[in-house]
């Protein structure tokens, strides 16, 4: 008897379960691209293993493995200082809950500044123009070409601080701690003609940029390494939001605002 076609199958090339014999609702087996999670892959893989297969077909070799451990490391905390996990802390003081907090740094982190979009952009610049500094020189003096984007034009060369004046030390550490694992072209290429670049962009790399290369370096698209950004960088959200909440609004690190008053004082 030929197969019946189930049309409520669930179709996916990342994902599949077998049932549990008397429970129908519960996985006896689960796969991730044909590895068993709980069977073979849990307490021998590492996070970074299953990230990687959740979005690439092929298991990560170790050098892959160890980049993507390393960059998640990276961006696992961008600060309190920075917009999205600000954010997240606004909505820990403020007693919102915890899928609120994430929603307000994923909001606020999402964007062309220091945020996924701007990841997104600078892994495009890496598949349009690679290891050609011209390509980059060219791609630099704009404008950005987006088709059918909805963004609006990028206000600066993507992957790069548009306040800095000069490499900030952690962005360099990165940078050279990253490419060591040699897992592709791009990052020792940019270690290598990092001056080059920052001259060409106008502005100093930035740890966007030195992640753009990296998730270009392990093979993600532009689409893969934005959604990849926004995940890694939330921990150190969350962690802050759960901070500022038992902190609370009285020690809320609010921006100095010095009011110039008519008589001068």
């Amino acid at each position: 008897m030929a197969a019946q076609h189930n049309p409520h199958a669930v179709r996916s090339a990342i994902w599949r379960e077998e049932a549990e014999a008397d429970n129908p609702f519960a996985a006896r087996a689960a796969y991730c691209r044909g590895y068993d999670v709980y069977g073979e892959m849990l307490g021998r893989a590492s996070w970074a293993d299953m990230l990687f297969l959740l979005f690439m077909p092929e298991a990560p070799t170790p050098a892959q493995a160890g980049l993507l451990e390393s960059l998640a490391l990276a961006l696992a905390n961008p600060g309190p200082r920075d917009p999205a996990v600000h954010a997240a802390m606004s909505g820990g003081v403020c007693g919102s809950s915890a899928a609120s907090s994430l929603m307000a740094a994923l909001a606020v982190g999402a964007g062309q500044l220091a945020g996924a979009r701007e990841v997104f952009n600078a892994v495009s610049g890496w598949s349009r123009c690679g290891t050609n500094l011209q390509a980059w020189r060219d791609w630099f003096a704009g404008p950005f070409e987006l088709p059918g984007s909805v963004w609006p034009e990028p206000e600066h060369a993507p992957g790069f601080d548009p306040r800095g004046i000069t490499t900030a030390t952690p962005v360099k550490q990165t940078l050279t701690c990253l490419a060591a694992y040699a897992a592709g072209p791009y990052l020792p290429w940019l270690q290598q003609h990092r001056l080059q670049m920052e001259t060409a962009a106008g502005r100093p790399l930035s740890l966007t940029g030195v992640a753009a290369a990296a998730l270009a370096d392990l093979g993600f698209g532009p689409e893969q390494s934005e959604m990849l950004y926004l995940l890694l960088r939330l921990p150190g959200a969350a962690a802050h939001a759960l901070e500022q909440r038992a902190l609370g609004y009285k020690k809320f690190p609010f921006g100095v605002v010095e009011l110039e008053h008519g008589n001068g004082e």
